[in-house]
């Protein structure tokens, strides 16, 4: 069981990782992200709950509709209104790119309960397929989601408004690509291995502007900082 455990949280912790040694300014981790990954754990259950109840009543009968559309739907939305709800307004969210690491923490807690069930289930053999998939692309969808909230929360109300609503939407339109694909039989492999390459390059690339905005942030606090004219 010990070692089953470890199989199925490394993964997450690894990328949880990954995501954190980028962050240019040295912090000690903060117990909002423990708090965030645990919220994307506690997550699963409710979810998992609404999908078997979808599953058992056979409300939808097209299987895009169910496995693309509205599992993604479900599982975007909630780590979408958790992030809203308990990360955006918190004190310790200072910084653009904290976007990032709450998103990726928030979907890297759901990743993980459901990592270790489907391997509570089947076994360890699909063990490294499911870090390279599942726990990875849920990460990536997490970096994305993030770096929307991450942008609303220093910009303008408006603009802020538009942000939120795009971290939900973007998050929503890949995973629902990623489970297109997964659906497709007989292409499934052919296709997602392209596609978590563009994923994995769309993250990074949107990691990377959170670095730039948390530079332009910090210049703006620098007591000789001069604002561009409007």
């Amino acid at each position: 069981m010990f070692i089953l455990l470890s199989v199925a949280i490394a993964p997450a912790l690894a990328l949880l990782s990954y995501f954190y040694l980028r962050k240019e300014i040295a912090k000690e981790p903060s117990k909002l992200l423990l708090h965030s990954f645990i919220y994307g754990a506690i997550l699963t259950f409710p979810i998992l709950f609404i999908q078997h109840v979808i599953e058992e009543e056979e409300l939808f009968s097209s299987l895009f509709i169910h496995q693309a559309l509205i599992t993604s739907a479900l599982e975007e939305f909630f780590k979408w209104l958790i992030l809203v709800i308990a990360i955006y307004k918190h004190i310790e969210f200072d910084d653009p790119y904290d976007g990032i690491l709450y998103g990726a923490s928030v979907a890297l807690g759901f990743a993980t309960v459901e990592n270790i069930l489907f391997l509570l289930n089947f076994g360890m053999d699909a063990a490294f397929m499911r870090a390279l998939l599942p726990v990875s692309s849920h990460a990536l969808f997490g970096v994305v989601m993030g770096y929307y909230l991450g942008r609303a929360k220093f910009a303008a109300s408006k603009k802020a408004k538009n942000e939120i609503m795009y971290a939900f939407i973007a998050s929503f339109v890949l995973h629902t690509i990623y489970n297109s694909i997964l659906i497709i039989k007989g292409l499934e492999l052919l296709l997602i291995v392209p596609f978590m390459l563009f994923l994995w390059l769309f993250g990074l690339s949107k990691a990377k502007k959170a670095h730039i905005l948390s530079r332009h942030k910090r210049m703006e606090q620098h007591e000789y900082f001069i604002g561009e004219e409007i």
